[in-house]
């Protein structure tokens, strides 16, 4: 719940971005990260990956907007650029580790796995995060919506643009255990593009993120306990059908009220 509602409340930004594919291009370089975790450390280790995938997520988005502070390059393409590049290390280091098979956990997620050091490590991320969106939330925003505006009154809007990779590194990074590198996208993008199907208040898009990511995330966790299946596919699957229903069925945008009206 405490991941679901922390990366449910952050995915406000993804959607309002309109960058979720940025969000996929760091989840899968948190791969080359874990395997560079592997090398230094010479194990397999969650402090190993966890550090790793920070550290990958951390330079390739952080990298991608200090390339295109010269507005040659636009930042999607240097994220395409370093990230591939970055992935491709990865997939170069793979087959000589003696890990390899033990790289699934981190790829889908086991989230029973997760101990006290990791809740602790989750909850200090998640609390960053809120505090930090709540506490720039007005800067970030202008920075979104209009960054020639946001300059204008002295918003440092570089530094925002930071501050916004830094966090969704972050919070990619937080969820790594329980979901996995692949399925970490999930929690970014899909609770905030359900609320967005039922209102057009960026306050509600946030915190009803929040509360939706953390409600699908238990359910996805007693469903996979009731039916025997992996917990973190079972998470995002739980979400992905939410945000189905959404789009079928809400009163504002869903597909099927709109034929019925």
């Amino acid at each position: 719940m405490l991941i679901g509602f922390s990366n449910g409340f952050f995915s406000g930004f993804v959607v309002l971005r309109r960058h979720a594919l940025s969000v996929s291009a760091l989840s899968h370089t948190m791969l080359p990260g874990i395997t560079l975790g592997i090398l230094v450390a010479g194990a397999l280790t969650q402090l190993s990956a966890f550090l790793g995938a920070l550290f990958a997520a951390l330079l390739v988005g952080l990298g991608s907007v200090a390339v295109s502070r010269g507005k040659r390059i636009a930042q999607g393409t240097a994220l395409a650029v370093i990230y591939t590049t970055a992935f491709a290390a990865g997939v170069a280091i793979l087959p000589h580790l003696e890990t390899r098979q033990e790289l699934e956990h981190w790829l889908f997620g086991d989230i029973l796995a997760v101990g006290n050091a990791d809740l602790w490590t989750m909850f200090g991320i998640g609390s960053l995060t809120l505090l930090s969106v709540n506490l720039l939330m007005r800067p970030m925003l202008l920075t979104l919506f209009e960054p020639n505006v946001a300059a204008a009154q002295g918003v440092p809007v570089r530094s925002m643009q930071y501050i916004i990779f830094a966090l969704l590194a972050l919070s990619l990074v937080a969820s790594l255990q329980a979901v996995g590198c692949v399925l970490s996208v999930g929690l970014l993008v899909a609770p905030a593009a359900t609320v967005s199907l039922f209102t057009d208040r960026t306050s509600l898009l946030f915190w009803g993120g929040g509360l939706l990511g953390a409600i699908g995330s238990l359910s996805g966790v007693l469903i996979s306990a009731a039916l025997n299946l992996s917990t973190g596919p079972t998470i995002v699957m739980v979400l992905g059908s939410l945000f189905l229903l959404a789009w079928l069925f809400s009163p504002r945008y869903g597909v099927l009220a709109a034929r019925r009206s």
